[in-house]
């Protein structure tokens, strides 16, 4: 499987790279947990790269470049953009940006299949996903701060209940594995997303000055 996944995107088995080790992080939670709030600050105190799938696809597909092409005729069918492009992204980025100290994945993994991907990615150079951090806030008040982010965001799904609700379920019944997933390998953490951006960016620098 990893032979198969260095093929696909030109990685070869006995090539070597620059990459140094560096501590490489998940930045967990549902929708509305502060990810990108919090990612922005470790990206400060760090020098971190905050890598986020979904300003990888906006770039990908408003450069027209050949994965974002490959992106567009999925979504322009209403199909779901398969891993293997989303992961040729998520490479693309990290071989631009060799030399920080660390990468900050947001949205992604979603799922065990794309935990896997990204793990395996992680080995073709030389690296790990050192700590996965989840940042626990209940559905309530997930609830409450998007639809009070809706209010600038200018998105309507941050404005119906209905619809941030699904979110929330869509993540509670698949993408909470990621965490058991990242677990079994000693590597999931969980930290209190409640509290003022301070206090909970503290929490994760406990976490992270521990890797």
């Amino acid at each position: 499987m990893i032979e198969w996944f260095k093929r696909l995107f030109g990685i070869g088995t006995n090539s070597t790279n620059s990459y140094k080790k560096m501590v490489n992080l998940i930045l967990f939670g549902p929708p509305g947990s502060g990810k990108g709030t919090q990612a922005a600050k470790l990206v400060d105190k760090y020098g971190f790269l905050h890598i986020s799938t979904g300003d990888l696809f906006r770039y990908e597909m408003g450069n027209d470049t050949p994965l974002g092409l490959e992106a567009k005729s999925f979504i322009e069918k209403g199909e779901l953009v398969p891993d293997s492009i989303t992961i040729g992204m998520l490479k693309n980025k990290v071989q631009a940006n060799p030399d920080v100290k660390g990468y900050i994945f947001d949205g992604f993994p979603r799922t065990i299949d794309q935990s896997k991907a990204l793990d395996q990615l992680m080995e073709s150079l030389d690296q790990k996903i050192d700590k996965l951090i989840a940042l626990s806030v209940k559905d309530e008040e997930i609830i409450s701060r998007i639809l009070e982010r809706g209010k600038t965001s200018g998105r309507a799904d941050d404005n119906d209940e209905s619809i941030i609700r699904n979110r929330i379920n869509v993540y509670n019944e698949n993408t909470r594995q990621v965490y058991d997933y990242y677990d079994k390998k000693g590597v999931s953490s969980s930290v209190d997303g409640l509290g003022t951006i301070d206090e909970i960016f503290t929490r994760l620098t406990d976490v992270i000055d521990q890797v």
